[in-house]
């Protein structure tokens, strides 16, 4: 019998290689090369990719064969995983192999900034003496402020403690019990701005994230404050940091991303008071290395039927089809979860299975719904494996509870929760008909049945006349149209919640807007991304 084909479509380290072992035919393409990876793929089981290689919808259909996709990286852009997962193809990543690489370069940005090395460097270079001009900072008994306590976070915060600094964080998500056990202080975002001498921002780029950092924000730093950005272009409102940065507003700022890749005709770079590097936060050795062997260990167990921890897009393994289904909607559910948490970090988690699915094996479906919880609430890319260490590291307790029991439907999954605050979330679904529809069939106790979209409108507001022409006019008027509505109430006169389906995400102005003018208690928008 044949081997199966692995294909290296890019420059790969020999560990890499040797990871993957004997059992496979190896051979090697020119991802860039495009004629020839279309050909090389007709017939490959698995291909070995970094950043250059194209798989979109037309390699993968040209891959007739292929059940998984490596990325020797953390990034996925240049990987249609839509177009993957519907030909039934497995994408995985290598989603920790750069986290110490991403915290150095963070150290070193803070560092060039403290003691002025690039500006130090170019001066000497071009024939220069000028020691006064580069006087620096020290950075011990200084105020590091973090955004963002996930594991490069953390990373960052045990190497600057070393420094003798004052460690501050803000993450909505992460506990006062975890942020102890890290010596850090958690603040909240305004706090952190006014109190840090540099900030370093590391979250996860959603639509809630994109610009959180602007003019309003900058304003509230020292002037002898620094900014920096090794995370996600656009988490920096690029134009309010120029603005910033030009008329003194703060000292300085150190990137490593942008909104724009190479960001040639960005302002910021030519500035004196800002250090720039081209995206090199995975751009080490060791890094490279960890992420070819992470991937090909990951292809070995892909070929073998094993269940792969780091698939992005399925869990793979001897997982009964029955219950696959229901892999991609829990992890829907945990990203509604996670919205309606908002800023109040999650205590516990209980993932309940009802009906039919209790007669099979649905541990993965536990980590579906951890996968979901966590996908725009931490920097980094989750996978089935980190899930569970993130749930972990934020002290969150987690319980898969099965009951063949259930009523209404053939199975619910349901998501229920504590919050910090003390209060209770829970958010239930099910698939309904022959096309197997993901409907959203319960919120914080209400009974609703509304098919999952990609962008959610929830609210919860006392039942009177008039409320929905309210609402519908003022979503009407900001140009946000309504795809679907339901609502449900505990009793006439009492409390309500409806529930939209929009077309587009609303801005956060339009949804305080709305929310006081219907006084409502809970009004929150989430926005899916594709499981």
């Amino acid at each position: 019998m044949s081997k199966p084909v692995v294909l290296i479509a890019e420059e790969l380290s020999p560990a890499t290689v040797e990871a993957l072992g004997p059992d496979f035919e190896i051979r090697s393409v020119d991802g860039t090369d495009r004629v020839a990876l279309l050909e090389a793929l007709s017939d490959a089981d698995a291909v070995l990719i970094r950043s250059a290689t194209k798989m979109d919808a037309e390699a993968i259909a040209a891959s007739p064969k292929l059940r998984v996709i490596a990325r020797a990286g953390v990034g996925l852009d240049n990987v249609d995983i839509k177009a993957a997962t519907q030909a039934g193809v497995m994408v995985v990543n290598a989603p920790t192999s750069n986290i110490i690489s991403a915290a150095e370069l963070t150290i070193g940005h803070i560092l060039s900034l403290a003691r002025h090395i690039p500006a130090g460097n170019a001066s000497l270079s071009a024939g220069e003496w000028k020691r006064s001009k580069y006087t620096g900072t020290e950075l011990y008994e200084k105020t590091i402020g973090i955004i963002g306590l996930g594991r490069i976070g953390a990373l960052i915060t045990a190497r600057l403690q070393a420094f003798g600094t004052t460690i501050i964080a803000y993450d909505p998500y992460v506990t006062s019990a975890r942020a102890q056990q890290l010596g850090v202080q958690l603040v909240s975002l305004d706090e952190l701005l006014e109190r840090a001498d540099f900030v370093t921002i590391h979250m996860p780029r959603t639509p809630e994230t994109l610009g959180m950092i602007g003019d309003d924000q900058l304003a509230l730093m020292k002037k002898s404050a620094y900014v920096v950005n090794v995370a996600r272009g656009g988490l920096i409102d690029e134009d309010a940091l120029y603005r910033a940065l030009t008329t003194g507003t703060i000292a300085g700022a150190g990137l490593d991303v942008f909104v724009t890749e190479p960001p040639l005709e960005s302002p910021l770079i030519s500035l004196d008071n800002v250090v720039v590097t081209p995206h090199l936060g995975a751009s080490t050795d060791e890094a490279q290395e960890k992420a070819g062997v992470s991937v090909a260990r990951s292809v070995r167990l892909a070929l073998s039927g094993e269940l792969v921890p780091d698939a992005v897009n399925v869990a793979g393994g001897v997982i009964d089809p029955y219950v696959r289904p229901g892999i991609p909607l829990l992890e829907k559910l945990g990203q509604v979860f996670s919205g309606l948490a908002k800023n109040s970090p999650i205590t516990s988690v209980d993932v309940e299975i009802r009906g039919e699915l209790v007669d099979y094996d649905v541990s993965v479906l536990k980590l579906a719904a951890l996968k979901g919880i966590f996908t725009n609430i931490v920097s980094e890319n989750v996978s089935y494996v980190n899930a569970p260490l993130l749930a972990e590291q934020r002290g969150i307790e987690v319980r898969l509870l099965t009951d063949a029991g259930s009523e209404d439907y053939r199975n619910v999954l349901t998501l229920r929760g504590a919050l910090a605050d003390g209060s209770q979330i829970s958010v239930a679904g099910t698939l309904t008909g022959p096309k197997q529809i993901e409907k959203i069939v319960g919120i914080n106790g209400y009974d609703v049945e509304v098919p999952l979209a990609q962008h959610l409108i929830v609210m919860i507001y006392e039942d009177r006349p008039g409320i929905v022409a309210v609402y519908g006019r003022e979503f009407g008027e900001a140009g946000i149209n309504i795809a679907g509505m339901q609502i449900a109430r505990t009793t006439a006169g009492g409390s309500a919640l409806s529930v939209l389906t929009v077309d587009s995400p609303v801005p956060d102005g339009i949804l305080e807007s709305v929310r006081a003018a219907i006084d409502a208690d809970v009004m929150q928008a989430i926005d899916i991304t594709e499981a």
